[in-house]
């Protein structure tokens, strides 16, 4: 797991097609099946916890004098 969160968001989302490909031929054995799909919902978390980071990053921006504040984005009505 170790070597998994040092994925990046990219390497991750590859590893995880590459079991939903191999999931989805579906003549995969039960016990190999149970194992891909452990290691995709681990995957799965490493991306979600990627775009958490970057959307918290992003919901601030920073003003001239060097401090955060939060950046709102404003639809047009």
């Amino acid at each position: 797991m170790e070597e998994e969160n040092n994925l990046s968001f990219e390497e991750a989302m590859l590893e995880l097609e590459k079991i939903v490909e191999k999931l989805e031929k579906g003549d995969v054995p039960l016990e190999k099946a149970i194992s891909y799909y452990q290691e995709g919902m681990q995957l799965s978390k490493i991306c979600n916890d990627k775009l958490t980071n970057v959307q918290e990053k992003m919901t601030k921006i920073m003003n001239e004098q060097g401090q955060f504040e939060t950046f709102e984005i404003q639809e047009e009505e």
